[in-house]
């Protein structure tokens, strides 16, 4: 459920989450660019909205299920850093890298190039491809 707190800092790091993330979670918005979708997508899994990541993941790619209430209760994401956007037309890539904290164990890093397709006015998460840290 998408908590509406005009205080809550936006896990992708962007100011709050009512102006930044919160409109795309509501369906109020859709993502203007690859990069805001991305964000979203990252807040989305912070905050354990496994629909809004399934909704905008591409049909080609996109899997049956995602449980992200079990991947919240393993652990905690702990920030994102873009390293770049690079639209294509209808296509675009984002680099980030994202940190997460297990309940068990090190934090990790998760660095990836992902790719996006623009589908009749809404962008979609294809796959990507990830780095070693």
């Amino acid at each position: 459920m998408v908590q509406k707190n005009k205080s809550l800092l936006c896990p992708c790091g962007r100011g709050s989450y009512q102006a930044c993330c919160q409109p795309f979670h509501l369906n109020a918005a859709l993502a203007p660019t690859a990069e805001a979708l991305m964000r979203s997508r990252y807040s989305a899994y912070a905050m354990g909205l496994g629909d809004y990541v399934l909704s905008t993941w591409h049909v080609s790619t996109r899997p049956k299920q995602l449980d992200l209430q079990h991947e919240l209760a393993q652990g905690k994401w702990l920030g994102l850093n873009v390293k770049g956007h690079w639209p294509q037309g209808s296509k675009a890539e984002v680099e980030f890298v994202a940190r997460y904290k297990p309940s068990n164990g090190p934090a990790s890093r998760l660095h990836e190039r992902s790719r996006f397709v623009l589908e009749e006015g809404r962008w979609f998460y294809v796959d990507g491809d990830l780095f070693s840290t």
